[in-house]
C-alpha cells in the first residue's frame, strides 16, 4: 500500500491544527504556507487529501476571474493529481460562496472552522 499523504495549506492562523488526527489515521502530513508551495508538492507527491482554507475573491482580489484562493490549485488537480480529494475550511461569513467553487471543482467536504474533529475524521476514513 502506498503512503497516505495529506497536504495542509496553512495560509492563516485560523487553519485548524489537525496533525494529531492525521497521524492517528495513518497519514503523513506535508504542511505548506502558500499555493505556490502547494503546487510544487502536488507535482512531486500527489496527496490523498488537500486540506485548505477557502477565501472568497471579493472584488478584484483574484482579478475577478477566480472564485477564491483555491481555483488555480483545484484546476491543476486533473493534470497532476486526479485522485486527490479536497477538504476546505471556511469562515461562517463566507460559507455561502463555497457552493460557487464546488460548481466549478469537486470538493470532498467543506467545514466551518468550528467543526468538531470527529466530523472531520469521518470524511478522512
Amino acid at each position: 500500500m502506498s503512503e497516505r499523504i495529506i497536504l495542509s495549506i496553512i495560509e492563516s492562523p485560523m487553519h485548524p491544527r489537525l496533525s494529531a488526527l492525521y497521524q492517528r489515521l495513518g497519514f503523513r502530513e506535508i504542511q505548506v504556507t502558500s499555493m505556490r508551495k502547494a503546487m510544487s508538492v502536488l507535482k512531486k507527491q500527489p496527496p490523498e487529501f488537500i486540506v485548505a482554507e477557502f477565501f472568497y475573491g471579493y472584488g478584484n482580489n483574484y482579478a475577478g476571474v477566480n472564485v477564491s484562493n483555491l481555483d488555480v490549485l483545484l484546476s491543476s488537480l486533473p493534470k497532476y493529481s486526479p485522485d486527490t480529494r479536497t477538504i476546505v475550511f471556511v469562515q461562517k461569513e463566507e460559507q455561502q460562496y463555497v457552493e460557487k467553487l464546488h460548481q466549478l471543482y469537486p470538493l470532498h467536504a467543506a467545514f466551518l472552522h468550528s467543526t468538531p474533529e470527529h466530523a472531520i475524521e469521518e470524511v478522512l476514513k
